[in-house]
């Protein structure tokens, strides 16, 4: 059978695969959720979920840098991969001896999309279309939530040494746009550098998000933070609920709501 992924890149598969890997985390953790846990081989070291997983599995490296050697050892049928997450140069060797399928999210419904080719490629459709249709059903319920709420000038962080925000055409952006908030970055391109001066200067915005990954931000840099800007609201946010779009997102817009209630 011949499947298309998110890059438009053909896949060839003569049977349903039986031995995965993946390398990106909120993937796997799709996998577990759509019953697939026992067809997993090889994972990454970020693969936390469930938090059994990385005694269960082989771990095959990073996100950035594999090991080539354990992925052989393994002889996968197909690997997964995310163009964010997994770089050119991994995906391009890999698919000169494997099947491999990159995913490009967005957008949740680019998720929907990577969801809906999982169910074809691992012949699971029934189990994909009914996780989908619950997603969109708790993303309607956050939609009639916020409807009256106010627009909130926002910034999300998610480094530290050097600041490092969100900015557009990413993900994140995309899930602070469906809760109504406005990103002051999103006029510039993926994770712009923010100086400490900058945040200083920042009078007219409401709330600043600190992301619990990939840096983990904690209380100590929430008094940072409010030490160099006394008039936004800071807040701890759960980054996987904002930056994983598999199976995570079914418990996202639940999650989002108690942000609006802070």
């Amino acid at each position: 059978m011949v499947y298309v992924d998110q890059l438009n890149r053909e896949i060839n598969l003569i049977n349903t695969p039986k031995c995965i890997i993946s390398l990106v985390p909120s993937q796997t953790e799709l996998l577990i959720d759509l019953g697939l846990g026992d067809k997993i081989v090889g994972i990454t070291k970020f693969c936390v979920h469930p938090d059994t997983l990385r005694k269960e599995k082989t771990i095959v490296g990073g996100t950035k840098k594999i090991n080539y050697n354990k992925i052989k050892a393994l002889q996968p049928d197909i690997i997964l991969c995310n163009k964010e997450e997994n770089t050119k140069e991994i995906v391009e060797t890999l698919e000169r001896e494997y099947v491999v399928h990159v995913s490009d999210i967005f957008t949740l419904y680019d998720a929907f999309e990577m969801i809906e080719q999982y169910g074809k490629v691992f012949n699971i459709e029934t189990k994909t279309n009914k996780l989908i249709s619950e997603i969109k059903v708790e993303k309607e319920s956050l939609d009639h939530f916020i409807k009256q709420l106010p627009k909130k000038r926002v910034v999300y962080f998610i480094w530290k040494d050097p600041w490092m925000a969100v900015g557009g055409n990413t993900f994140i952006n995309h899930l602070l746009k469906l809760n109504n908030f406005e990103n002051v970055y999103e006029d510039q391109t993926r994770y712009p550098e923010v100086s400490i001066d900058h945040i200083r200067s920042l009078t007219d915005i409401d709330l600043i998000l600190l992301s619990s990954e990939p840096y983990p931000f904690s209380e100590k840099h929430v008094k940072e933070i409010k030490n160099s800007n006394t008039k936004a609201q800071v807040v701890l946010v759960d980054g996987e609920y904002f930056s994983w779009y598999g199976s995570r997102l079914l418990g996202a817009f639940a999650y989002f709501k108690t942000l609006h209630s802070k």
